[in-house]
């Protein structure tokens, strides 16, 4: 079969060519087969049956009290008659009868009275003469091929044998029964054939929607880019069946969980894997999670959990991606500090922009003194700005990103004012200087955004700034509206906002899971000026526990 098959070159056939072919060959072989079995018992069974019939009616006659006498007399005369009217009355071919030297008594033909028996029996009597029992014999003799039956004739006593009964059927009958089941067996195989065509047929377009009208070969070949992009993705990919039992795992989740990399993993059970994993529950309820934080041996992972659907909607498995958050840590550092640095060269160009412009002006109308004036004027800002910066905050992130908003305000027509008696020098090295950014950031942006929703322009905002002590303090006070009591505890919540745009509602919750994890405290206070005052407080030493779990600036935990 494989052999053949190999022959045929499926591989050069679409599905629905080759599981007609497949599908039809194995009908015809196993019809073909089970027809020439067929054959060969109805065969052997006819002539087995045929064969007791011929014993049976030697039996009959070698016991008949007239034989027995006819045989001891030899009498011919009698036997003959008698032989040709039994064979007519149990449709046997030929009945023969022999004494015990095997000499025929009785015959169809005649002229074969009185010769020997094994002139046309190829197989000897000794077994019905010398041992004295029947048996069934298959021979060609004069008359053709035969089933014969042959009995031993006893004496009136029963003890001496004095001939031999041969009852023959002839086979012809047989091979014409066999042919009328031959011509059966072809036409059942010819309908299994036509019904397995149709039955490949109606099986090749179900199978061919189930697998999406996709050929084998293609199923094969996506299945290895499917391997391969899971190999090399940098995320870690676990994926489980219905039953929770493992059905992917790439390289970088083995890497990420330090597990065994030649362990069996798939077709274990996810618990015995992951004991901790919120897999079972997704799976469960159905419900998605994203950027979930998940602490493992030591390391914290971001993970999402997504559940997996089959056609009726119901949950067939789920797969989770996870990478080390301190990888997401180093991403957002950079992404952080290049969105600092791409404000602070905006609001430096526009700035400038509308400062030349006011100089060009100046020049034209010949009003060179004020135009000296105000470049002059610009200088001792900036540079009072800038030495202010030096003195008072020495690390170049956060003294970047108070440039930032310093011309962030100006742009603004505001006035961002950083108190000279600030201070601060003695910021902690393990101290993440992209959550702090985030932090002041978010809160600077608040203070300028309400500032100028209340005032316009000319307000102003002050930031003052200590890490005398403990902790480090940052007060930033504006000259907005002011925050209501009853909106003062919804006021960090995910999605709050007071303004009529979208997307707004999540700095302040940032700002508050950030400082949370730097195991600090925000409060709010209201204004000389009627607008809010900020406090926020950071401790240089987290606690061990909340150091930890440090959330990342750009993820937020669910």
């Amino acid at each position: 079969m494989a052999c053949l098959l190999n022959r045929l070159k499926l591989s050069t056939f679409r599905l629905k060519t080759r599981m007609i072919l497949i599908l039809g060959l194995m009908a015809l072989l196993q019809t073909g087969f089970i027809g020439v079995f067929a054959v060969h018992y109805i065969s052997t069974s006819l002539e087995e049956q045929i064969g007791q019939r011929a014993l049976h009616v030697a039996k009959t006659i070698a016991a008949m009290p007239e034989v027995v006498q006819a045989v001891q007399q030899k009498d011919t005369a009698f036997l003959i008659p008698l032989s040709l009217n039994l064979a007519e009355q149990t449709d046997a071919r030929f009945i023969v009868i022999g004494d015990r030297n095997g000499i025929r008594l009785a015959h169809p033909t005649a002229a074969k009275i009185g010769k020997s028996m094994h002139d046309d029996d190829n197989e000897s009597n000794d077994r019905a003469l010398i041992q004295g029992r029947g048996f069934i014999s298959k021979a060609e003799g004069s008359l053709g091929m035969s089933m014969r039956g042959k009995a031993p004739i006893y004496d009136q006593v029963g003890e001496q044998i004095i001939g031999v009964v041969s009852v023959g059927y002839l086979l012809n009958r047989v091979q014409t029964i066999i042919d009328k089941y031959r011509m059966t067996i072809f036409l059942v195989i010819g309908i299994a054939f036509v019904v397995s065509v149709f039955i490949a047929i109606l099986f090749a377009r179900h199978f061919k929607k189930a697998i999406f009208g996709l050929e084998p070969e293609e199923i094969a070949r996506m299945f290895e880019e499917r391997n391969v992009t899971l190999q090399t993705v940098r995320e870690g990919i676990i994926s489980i069946d219905k039953s929770g039992h493992i059905a992917t795992f790439n390289k970088t989740a083995i890497k990420t969980l330090d597990l065994d990399p030649a362990a069996p993993l798939s077709g274990r059970p996810i618990q015995e894997i992951l004991p901790e994993s919120e897999m079972l529950d997704v799976l469960a309820t159905g419900e998605p999670q994203f950027d979930q934080e998940f602490h493992l041996k030591n390391h914290s992972l971001i993970v999402n959990r997504l559940p997996i659907r089959g056609e009726n909607g119901e949950v067939t498995g789920v797969v989770s991606s996870f990478r080390r958050k301190d990888e997401l840590d180093m991403v957002s550092r950079k992404l952080t500090r290049i969105q600092q640095y791409a404000e602070t060269l905006r609001s430096q160009s526009h700035e400038y922009s509308n400062k030349l412009h006011t100089i060009a002006g100046l020049i034209q109308i010949g009003a060179t003194d004020k135009a000296l004036q105000v470049i002059g004027q610009e200088t001792v800002d900036h540079q009072a700005l800038i030495q202010l910066l030096l003195k008072a905050v020495p690390d170049p992130v956060l003294a970047g990103c108070l440039l930032g908003k310093y011309n962030r305000a100006r742009e603004l027509g505001l006035h961002l004012k950083i108190d000279p008696e600030s201070h601060m020098t003695d910021l902690p090295d393990q101290l993440p200087r992209e959550q702090l950014m985030s932090i002041l950031g978010n809160v600077l942006d608040n203070a300028l955004e309400a500032t100028y929703r209340n005032h316009g322009a000319g307000g102003q905002v002050v930031l003052s700034m200590t890490d005398i002590g403990n902790d480090l303090i940052f007060d930033v006070e504006d000259q907005g509206a002011g925050i209501p009591e009853e909106q003062k505890q919804h006021i960090f919540e995910k999605g709050f906002t007071s303004k009529n745009e979208d997307g707004h509602g999540y700095g302040l919750h940032l700002v508050q899971s950030l400082i949370t994890g730097l195991s600090g405290s925000i409060c709010i206070e209201p204004a000389d000026t009627g607008g809010s005052r900020f406090i926020i407080y950071i401790p240089k030493i987290p606690t061990p526990s909340v150091q930890a779990q440090q959330p990342s600036s750009g993820v937020q935990s669910a």
